[in-house]
């Protein structure tokens, strides 16, 4: 599974820098001078701009390995390998930036988890009855939520705090909810 952990933005100055909106809670890992990133798919799958003044088309590489990185006023300034001009740096931009999840390693909280370890997991409550599935996380400024798929094509969010989530059980893969009374039928 290719998880996104950045989003290239605009090019910064002439020699090809570009920005990246950061998708990622390690940065100076993903980013760090020989990392090579995988560009989403569908933004590289026959994908082709032309090179303003040059007149030429330019495909975005299936991976793109940094070269440096380096903060400039709270952004992510980012040069890639090849990508040394502020032209074809333009054509990257919106290319999403991603990982394999198998060359992630597991998280050392045994509290925290990674977005794609909880996605399809079984929802139950306390008792054990089916509640749904989680269709994905949504990071919202208070608090994680849990994106449940409810049976009828209904969702219902949940907050990804212990007091509501006492338990995530990967190897069965199974989360334990406890919601309060009337927050799935919100």
């Amino acid at each position: 599974m290719q998880l996104i952990v950045g989003r290239i933005g605009k090019p910064h100055g002439i020699r090809g820098e570009v920005t990246v909106e950061v998708r990622t809670d390690e940065p100076e890992a993903r980013f760090a001078a020989g990392s090579v990133l995988r560009t989403e798919p569908a933004a590289s799958a026959g994908r082709q701009d032309a090179v303003p003044d040059q007149g030429e088309l330019f495909k975005v590489p299936d991976e793109l390995t940094v070269e440096a990185a380096r903060w400039h006023q709270g952004r992510l300034l980012v040069c890639f390998d090849g990508i040394y001009d502020r032209n074809v740096a333009e054509a990257l931009r919106g290319t999403l930036l991603c990982v394999d999840s198998a060359e992630v390693a597991p998280p050392s909280d045994p509290d925290e988890f990674h977005d794609h370890q909880l996605v399809g997991l079984a929802v139950v409550d306390r008792a054990g009855e089916p509640l749904g599935e989680v269709a994905r996380i949504d990071h919202a400024p208070a608090s994680d939520l849990l994106v449940l798929r409810r049976p009828g094509g209904r969702t219902a969010l949940i907050p990804f705090v212990r007091a509501i989530v006492p338990e995530v059980d990967l190897a069965n893969r199974r989360v334990v909810v406890d919601p309060p009374g009337g927050l799935l039928d919100l």
